[in-house]
């Protein structure tokens, strides 16, 4: 409902990555991101892409459809790779009915109204995702707290729609529209099976949004939802979470205005993903800085190439690349440690730059590996040098 900002560029650059180093490693990855395009609600109980088609006086599906094109626009630019499959939830309605008559038949859902509600207190393990008591949840959380419900906690899996609601479908229960935690659920169930290995998504959704998934996909299956969450966390500006109601964040857009997307990426890839990443000009100005010299690096390495090719260079081994490619993979391999990955490209540039510096006559053969070894790390595992990933 509105343009991305460099709080949602950590997450998807990090996700990002997390794809390119599994694929890499040469794992089959189905790649999934749904598109909200309905029953994503304020507080109060308003669907946001309603509330921005108010304010643009245009149909809430224009809404939809112009801030996916941009999302996506601004992903491309920043070099995250695209998703296989990208459904959107307006175009699974049916099958969140029909997870919603599940939950219904199994008891573990209530209709009110015309709404149908989550019985949280049927699901022993809600809020053990995020550590938190059922008993002393407060009210409130995304959907405003109605007397309909029988518990505070509980969420709507489908909800009346009111004479101003223009998105509405016909259900067993009267016209409405889907709560935006089903939809979630019955699109990856749809495209990834009833269980699948890894769920991504920001540290701000573990709750509700996630207890949620799991609760209502657990007892619709009575198999386990997701075998590994993982959560990204927040871009802060001056400790404070960036985000569009607090108004201090920065739109992709505008920062491309300033920086290159490459800088940005780079910056973001500075933090660890489960890691809070506070924004500043002079933050971003220093990792344009950091990622220019290491460009720099790869540019003299590749000029050496040519040359050290015309020389007819004898064959050397002066640089012990297999040390650098192990420490690479460990960092990757502790649970995609970017920043302390990056690290280890910067040392590798480090003895580089004092080896073209220096008498020492590098052959092409070992440059040549040397600027495999900053392709396939930094282009296309990272993703933070310039050039074209075999993966996109």
């Amino acid at each position: 409902y509105s343009h991305s900002h460099i709080g949602h560029g950590k997450s998807y650059v990090s996700f990002d990555v997390v794809l390119r180093y599994l694929r890499h490693l040469g794992h089959r990855v189905l790649y999934v991101q749904n598109v909200t395009d309905v029953g994503h609600l304020l507080d109060n109980g308003e669907d946001r892409l309603l509330k921005q088609s108010k304010i643009d006086r245009v149909h809430p599906m224009q809404v939809a459809e112009t801030y996916t094109r941009s999302y996506f626009e601004d992903m491309d630019k920043l070099g995250v790779l695209r998703p296989d499959i990208s459904p959107r939830a307006t175009g699974h309605v049916t099958e969140q009915i029909d997870l919603t008559k599940k939950l219904l038949e199994k008891g573990f859902a209530y209709e009110a109204d015309g709404s149908v509600y989550f019985d949280v207190r049927k699901f022993g393990d809600y809020g053990r995702l995020s550590g938190r008591n059922l008993e002393n949840m407060m009210e409130g959380t995304r959907v405003e707290t109605r007397s309909e419900k029988r518990h505070p906690a509980d969420f709507a899996l489908w909800k009346k729609a009111g004479q101003e609601h223009i998105m509405r479908w016909p259900s067993p229960w009267g016209e409405g529209f889907p709560g935006w935690h089903i939809e979630c659920s019955a699109m990856s169930m749809k495209y990834l099976g009833e269980s699948f290995d890894i769920h991504g998504g920001g540290m701000d959704n573990q709750f509700p949004h996630h207890e949620c998934e799991i609760a209502q996909s657990v007892c619709a299956t009575g198999k386990p939802f997701v075998k590994y969450w993982m959560h990204n966390n927040l871009v802060t500006v001056g400790g404070q979470k960036m985000s569009k109601s607090l108004g201090n964040f920065v739109t992709l857009k505008d920062a491309f205005k300033k920086y290159d997307p490459l800088v940005i990426r780079f910056f973001i890839l500075q933090s660890h993903y489960r890691s809070t990443l506070d924004f500043s000009d002079e933050a971003v100005g220093a990792a344009k800085a950091g990622l220019e010299k290491l460009v720099n690096t790869v540019r003299n390495i590749r000029m050496e190439i040519a040359k050290a090719e015309t020389e007819q260079r004898p064959e050397t081994r002066e640089v012990d690349l297999q040390k650098y490619r192990s420490r690479f993979d460990e960092a990757m391999d502790d649970d995609f440690n970017a920043p302390q990955a990056i690290a280890v490209m910067f040392d590798l540039g480090k003895e580089m730059n004092q080896a073209l510096n220096s008498y020492k006559k590098l052959s092409p053969s070992e440059l040549r590996a040397v600027n495999t070894f900053f392709a396939e790390c930094g282009i296309t595992i990272l993703g933070i040098l310039p050039g074209e990933s075999p993966m996109t």
